[in-house]
């Protein structure tokens, strides 16, 4: 029995979808020959490997039996090629990464021509998106995420420490007065982003204090809280790296100095599961943690 690896990718991706049609767009394969190719799998394999309906399809019981082999069959084709890539000295393929936009844009977008220049043999896709990314669903090699993780099965690595203060602009504080204790928050306009409604913070006795914010302005992107409190519209939690040259020509100054916000936030690269990273992944997350370092992310 031979296996053709492309169908059995093809029936991964099926799989992880529950759309054949889906699935074949992403390999460039109109329906007809997504389905043909699914068929000689199951020709070769002398058995049924999804239900389908009109919609969608679902494993059958020996579908979901071949899904973990298809995997491990993938897994060891990866690793095989990496193994001869590193061999030869070669870094290649097509690299998938999902970052958030205002991150992306600033922090890994100004170093996307050297990595090429460096590795030119290697395609890269970037998509900047606020909204988070199934990266096993949306088929991406690696997510560069900002903040506390979730508990998943997704494999993350640290590249850099990720800490907040708050800043507003003089002339808010010249007009409202500076918050000289935490629970000085709460008389003030705070610009809020997403759903997060509490504060917290350490004073610098060690003391923790849990703060509920209220404010005028609520957005679901990081870049537009910068602009609002920049403009004088009142008190955001922001992270360092996006700040740096806010504070340096004074636009923005710290508020409650001393005083750490908690969780600790930090920059992950994530990526999936029971996979054998490609060199190309290894490569690109390396590339970055050193970017971060050299440029003292997080440091005010």
């Amino acid at each position: 029995m031979t296996l053709d690896i492309r169908s059995v990718e093809l029936f991964l991706r099926a799989a992880t979808l529950g759309a054949l049609g889906r699935a074949g767009e992403e390999f460039q394969l109109s329906p007809t020959a997504t389905t043909q190719r699914i068929q000689a799998l199951e020709a070769s394999l002398g058995t049924k490997l999804f239900n389908r309906t009109t919609r969608s399809v679902s494993l059958t019981r020996d579908g979901e039996v071949f899904l973990e082999h298809a995997r491990h069959i993938i897994d060891s084709v990866e690793a095989a090629h990496a193994s001869i890539d590193e061999a030869k000295g070669r870094v290649i393929g097509e690299l998938r990464v999902t970052a958030s936009a205002s991150f992306g844009r600033s922090q890994i977008v100004p170093y996307v021509q050297e990595f090429l220049e460096l590795y030119p043999d290697v395609r890269l896709r970037l998509n900047l998106s606020d909204s988070i990314v199934d990266i096993v669903d949306q088929g991406y090699d690696l997510a560069i995420r900002v903040g506390v993780l979730s508990s998943s099965t997704l494999l993350a690595r640290k590249l850099a420490h990720n800490p907040r203060v708050l800043v507003a602009a003089p002339k808010y504080l010249e007009q409202f007065g500076t918050p000289q204790r935490p629970a000085d928050l709460k008389n003030h306009n705070c610009i809020l982003l997403g759903e997060t409604r509490n504060w917290n913070m350490r004073d610098p006795q060690g003391n923790l204090h849990e703060v509920r914010v209220t404010g005028h302005f609520t957005t679901n992107l990081g870049e537009a809280v910068t602009d609002v409190v920049s403009a004088g519209g009142g008190i955001g939690l922001k992270s360092v790296w996006d700040l740096v040259d806010h504070l340096e020509s004074g636009r923005l100054v710290q508020v409650l100095i001393g005083h750490t916000i908690e969780p600790a936030w930090q920059v992950w690269a994530v990526r999936p599961p029971n996979k054998t990273p490609p060199t190309r992944v290894q490569v690109f997350t390396n590339f970055l943690e050193d970017k971060f370092r050299r440029a003292q992310l997080g440091v005010i």
